[in-house]
């Protein structure tokens, strides 16, 4: 039976108590149940705000209590392809995730990839737009705003977690008048800034190439917070579900809605029973 489905249930449960249904034709529990028997499965995760809190320090936003733990009871039992999609450089990801075992990571809103086996790929940008992101971080330094600035991989990020809304409203304007729009630079926001990036590449792309790397009956899931994942909530529409991870109820493409980090450690749990790890 599909996910998508409109029949009744009697009883409670953990879905009925704690899931946000956003969308009435999906039905979590059918989701549960095709993933108990599914030969390949595939839990794709943004990092910040879903698996992790914000924090101003951004090197000191580890995983919530327990999150590590079952990343690793995934990872080792051996049935559940596990995808980091972040808008995050890997490199500023693998140290703050600490497995001892990694899993599959996507950085970079997918413009760069490390494969479980160890194998990276990055994406090749137009010269044109790599001089233009080099040009907007050297004016980044040039303005006083280096320190809200970070460099990733077809992407310049600037940071405002923790200023006064004025100083955010400035910074934004800034940045947008000054590059948005410039050799095909988006002024995309996040939860706490902005980035200036190419249009390449987005998480949706990275859905996508890993729900076509695996067979048609293959079930898999994305799990993210903000705006940056609405395109891999739709990339997975009708082929999964996508679960919005946020206590504040927006417009979004989601499936569900749940909580962290209560509920977030319910669903991998879940998870990780119905695929025996």
């Amino acid at each position: 039976m599909s996910p998508f489905s409109t029949r009744g249930k009697t009883g409670s449960s953990w879905v009925d108590i704690f899931v946000k249904r956003l969308n009435p034709k999906f039905d979590l529990e059918s989701f549960f149940s095709q993933l108990q028997i599914a030969a390949q499965s595939a839990l794709l995760l943004d990092y910040d705000g879903t698996l992790a809190p914000f924090q101003l320090q951004r090197d000191q936003a580890f995983p919530y209590p327990g999150v590590r733990e079952m990343l690793s009871r995934l990872l080792h039992g051996g049935r559940t392809r596990i995808v980091i999609v972040s808008g995050r450089a890997i490199k500023d990801l693998i140290p703050i995730l600490n497995l001892n075992k990694l899993p599959e990571i996507w950085g970079a809103h997918g413009m760069e990839r490390l494969t479980a086996e160890g194998s990276y790929e990055l994406t090749a940008l137009p010269k044109e737009v790599v001089a233009t992101l080099e040009a907007a971080s050297a004016w980044a330094e040039e303005v006083g705003l280096a320190g809200n600035a970070e460099s990733k991989p077809g992407c310049l990020a600037f940071h405002w977690r923790g200023l006064p809304d004025i100083k955010a409203r400035e910074i934004h304007d800034l940045v947008k008048e000054t590059w948005s729009g410039k050799n095909g630079l988006r002024l995309i926001p996040f939860d706490g800034g902005v980035e200036l990036r190419a249009t390449a590449k987005n998480k949706g792309d990275a859905v996508a190439t890993v729900l076509s790397e695996m067979h048609d009956d293959g079930v898999a899931a994305y799990l993210g917070d903000d705006q940056t994942d609405e395109d891999a909530f739709n990339a997975i529409k009708g082929r999964g579900a996508a679960v919005l991870v946020n206590p504040e109820v927006r417009q979004t493409a989601a499936d569900l809605q749940i909580v962290p980090p209560g509920e977030l450690l319910e669903f991998l749990q879940r998870w990780a029973a119905a695929t025996g790890a």
